[in-house]
């Protein structure tokens, strides 16, 4: 761990607290994942989101059927269409979550000081004396005096709406438990955590197969959030499934961190996967709550230093039925941009709360303040030391990229790439400006048919800081004559002057490639 981790610029005017924050065609250059579900579905409302700042759904399995999925996912498209911003796929896999089978749906109300008896017999009715559940190893894995935590699907933290249980004693199959606090426990469904017990659930369930072979085949996903990652060969198994599945040995695949198991092998995991989730929610109850920031600055810098993207969830729980988040809410939301994440990820708060486009600008307004005050001098230099020399080809001409445009205070840096892997690096040293990244499609074939790649690359920046696809025209290849190149840089300034980020005599930096060398110019735009 590396001291200064406070990445913050010094000194802050007064002033500039008092100014009212400028509304620009790019909310934020941090991201926001957006969990659609039945507040966030319908073509208006996800338009809505979309406009709002969203550059990826989030379709998550642990609740809903493929059809009802699907039927979003179709909305989605639309929007898409009608709003022309893009926007990227997440499947989110159930993974070795324990839930609670409440087939009635009726509401549970637990009381203080009483007992209630959690069963593998998943034909018993939910009651507030006994709580069927999805796993029958429960009573083995668990002992006297451990602490679960019972609550309503993406609990808000509430509660009223979900208890804390003692282990009282093991019956055989049966767990009995003691209450600590009184809660009634509504909706259909109740996940349940044991803290710091291994539970002997698979990560990729049968089902959670099922659904990536089909819903995420016909789909071709973006990403494939690996629920309650707890070891390296739970990303190698999911990326081994990938890698028989057509297009989708392309989707990326983000590990998420829910329990101290996880955080345990973070390194290897994070060597496998694509990318990090931090499902704060579920390490909130893993760890004790004087750890959870410790563990977010470590994952975090860590995530940084691999040049891979790291979502940060469970932000601002209280705009479920709120208009405007805590103070302890907006704090948090600008210090996950100030510890280095990529994106923030809704879960609740565009699924099933009240407010999911205004949760939206609300979060894209604070990272954008934040993302101002961002010490980006100390962060590049960090970066710099940790890459180490000598530099690869690409790193230099990255970093240089970077350098070169803070210096001349260029308003944008364009970069050419095919495999976004250019892209990905210059948005690795967190420059102050947009990084928009042309997307120049690669001609290939399966001796069948020709068919161009780009758009999975495309659509995969769209969770990386500061970085903004535009997919070329596929007749520009990113590596031939200067003539061609000439035609689309005029495109990609078209579409950031459309866009707003670049005006008449702004400084441009371009980084592409020319025959076998890499290129960083510097252009003045006349006009």
């Amino acid at each position: 761990m590396h001291s200064s981790h406070l990445l913050l610029e010094e000194p802050i005017r007064m002033a500039s607290i008092l100014e009212p924050s400028k509304a620009t065609f790019f909310p934020a250059m941090t991201k926001i994942v957006g969990t659609l579900g039945p507040k966030s579905r319908s073509v208006d409302a996800v338009s809505g989101c979309l406009k709002a700042g969203m550059s990826v759904a989030r379709f998550d399995f642990s609740w809903g059927d493929a059809e009802y999925h699907q039927e979003t996912l179709e909305n989605l498209k639309a929007a898409i269409k009608s709003t022309k911003k893009l926007c990227a796929v997440m499947l989110d896999t159930v993974g070795a979550e324990m839930q609670v089978v409440n087939k009635a749906g009726k509401a549970v109300s637990l009381q203080a000081d009483g007992l209630v008896v959690l069963t593998p017999d998943q034909g018993q009715e939910a009651t507030s004396e006994i709580l069927p559940i999805n796993f029958d190893g429960l009573a083995k894995a668990v002992k006297k005096g451990d602490t679960l935590f019972v609550g309503q699907y993406l609990f808000t933290g509430s509660e009223t709406t979900s208890a804390w249980l003692e282990v009282a004693e093991v019956k055989g199959q049966d767990v009995v438990c003691s209450i600590k606090n009184s809660a009634t426990l509504a909706g259909a469904l109740f996940t349940l955590h044991v803290s710091q017990v291994h539970i002997d659930l698979p990560t990729l369930s049968e089902k959670d197969k099922e659904v990536i072979s089909t819903w995420g085949v016909k789909n071709k996903i973006d990403f494939l959030s690996l629920s309650y990652t707890r070891h390296a060969e739970d990303v190698r198994e999911a990326r081994e499934l990938l890698s028989k599945l057509g297009d989708l040995s392309q989707t990326q695949i983000f590990a998420k961190i829910e329990n101290v198991e996880g955080l345990a092998h973070f390194d290897e995991i994070l060597k496998e996967a694509d990318g990090i989730i931090l499902s704060r929610g579920n390490l909130g109850i893993d760890l004790p709550p004087e750890k959870v920031f410790l563990f977010q600055k470590s994952a975090l810098y860590k995530c940084n230093m691999a040049g891979k993207p790291a979502v940060l969830t469970r932000v601002v729980d209280s705009m479920t039925g709120n208009l405007r988040p805590t103070r302890a809410e907006a704090t948090d939301v600008a210090n996950a941009v100030l510890d280095g994440s990529d994106a923030i990820l809704l879960g609740a708060e565009t699924l099933r709360g009240l407010y999911p486009v205004e949760t939206i600008s609300t979060v894209g307004r604070i990272c954008s303040e934040a993302e101002k005050v961002f010490n980006q001098d100390l962060y590049f230099k960090k970066t710099v030391k940790f890459v180490g020399e000598p530099m690869t080809h690409l790193e230099s001409i990255a970093s240089s990229a970077v350098r070169a445009a803070i210096k001349v205070k260029a308003s944008v840096i364009i970069c050419f790439t095919s495999s976004g892997r250019a892209a990905r690096l210059i948005a690795k040293y967190r420059p102050t400006m947009p990084v928009l990244s042309v997307v120049i499609p690669r001609l290939k074939t399966n001796q069948l048919k020709w068919s161009f790649s780009g758009a999975f690359e495309a659509r995969q920046s769209l969770i990386v800081r500061g970085l903004f696809p535009m997919l070329a025209d596929p007749r520009h290849p990113a590596e031939s004559t200067s003539a061609t190149n000439e035609s689309i840089l005029k495109i990609a300034l078209d579409h950031g002057k459309a866009a707003g980020v670049i005006k008449s005599h702004d400084r441009v930096v371009v980084c592409q490639k020319v025959g076998d060398a890499s290129v960083v110019k510097i252009i003045e735009l006349e006009d």
